[in-house]
């Protein structure tokens, strides 16, 4: 079943929402699959957030910032490796293409990583220390959004030839999409494999960090109680640094991962509307908790995928301001609720 209804021009810009039923119904299973490519890219940008509140109770609007960055670090990374952006993909060898992409994504990693920190050390410490209210944290984060976007924008071009700018960076497609076998009729690609497991793998890396190591107990004790851990010895500035590294890398990854499924996605403002999806992955499944982060990426991404379909593709950014709102109304903590700062994780 179809079922089109005209809106006012004004209001949809001669748009229209299509309620799709028969088209969800007959490819199912290829949006579950796209679906869940996209939504664990959403999940590994969601645990920077999730990581932040648990420890700082603050929502870092910055982040979608600090996965751009690792766009660009990764992207700089292959040039200087040889390659020439001209949307050719590399074909040299299934070895030497894991190499580049695991030299491509370390270095985003440590780009989005240093930015993180960097962030925290400028932005935020110099608050924490004058005893800033809440209000003021979240008012500095969306700035320095705008700072790190616009620097991006107008001053590295000033700098660097052809690296930032208004237009986004010639594709540089590392990985040609292949189809490795099919699931109900799906198409399920290599990429979708590779995105899948090493978010799937990064998340659970950092999930045993929390729960099973000195640091981890760190984490969640000033999660629970900064004072508290502070009279026990816990350098809360530590980890406070720290919880900003490890959100930090993860963008990195996710951004690495980001580019090999949409390779001509490195703009300046790339990162704000992806951001804003991974921030409301994070509310769905329960900011503070980092298998709710992962949770709720994935059911994001199913949800996008499904709702382009049945509403149109113009509408597939606005499902995850929809499922935010939503959430936001019936169920504030979230699916798995809110868990790094109680018995947490």
């Amino acid at each position: 079943m179809s079922l089109t209804i005209l809106a006012d021009p004004a209001l949809l810009a001669g748009g229209t929402i299509d309620f799709n039923i028969s088209g969800v119904a007959h490819q199912f299973w290829q949006l579950t699959v796209d679906g869940l490519s996209y939504g664990a890219i959403y999940a590994l940008v969601a645990v920077g957030y999730t990581l932040v509140y648990g420890v700082l109770r603050l929502i870092n609007f910055a982040h979608s910032e600090i996965f751009m960055l690792g766009m660009f670090g990764q992207y700089v990374a292959l040039e200087l490796m040889g390659f020439t952006p001209s949307g050719n993909a590399y074909a040299e060898g299934t070895m030497m293409t894991i190499v580049y992409l695991l030299a491509a994504m370390i270095i985003g990693m440590l780009v989005s990583g240093g930015a993180a920190v960097g962030l925290e050390r400028v932005a935020y410490r110099p608050l924490r220390k004058r005893g800033a209210k809440p209000l003021i944290f979240l008012i500095t984060a969306i700035g320095m959004s705008f700072v790190l976007q616009e620097t991006m924008h107008y001053v590295v071009p000033k700098f660097v030839h052809n690296l930032g700018g208004t237009n986004p960076q010639q594709p540089i497609e590392l990985v040609e999409p292949k189809q490795l076998f099919s699931l109900f009729g799906a198409s399920v690609t290599n990429l979708t494999i590779v995105i899948v497991l090493a978010a799937i793998a990064l998340a659970a890396m950092t999930e045993i960090l929390i729960n099973r190591t000195k640091f981890g107990r760190a984490i969640r004790a000033v999660a629970q109680d900064p004072d508290t851990a502070t009279l026990m010895g816990v350098s809360r500035e530590r980890v406070i640094m720290l919880t900003f590294l490890i959100g930090g890398l993860l963008a990195g990854a996710a951004a690495t991962l980001y580019t090999l499924k949409v390779p001509q996605g490195i703009v300046f403002n790339g990162g704000f509307i992806l951001g804003v999806k991974a921030f409301s992955a994070a509310v769905l499944g329960g900011i503070g908790n980092l298998r709710g982060a992962l949770l709720g990426g994935l059911l994001l991404g199913l949800a996008e995928d499904y709702g382009q379909i049945l509403f149109g593709t113009q509408w597939r950014d606005v499902v995850a301001f929809v499922v935010l709102v939503a959430v936001l109304m019936f169920r504030p903590t979230g699916i798995l609720g809110e868990s790094l700062g109680k018995a947490r994780v």
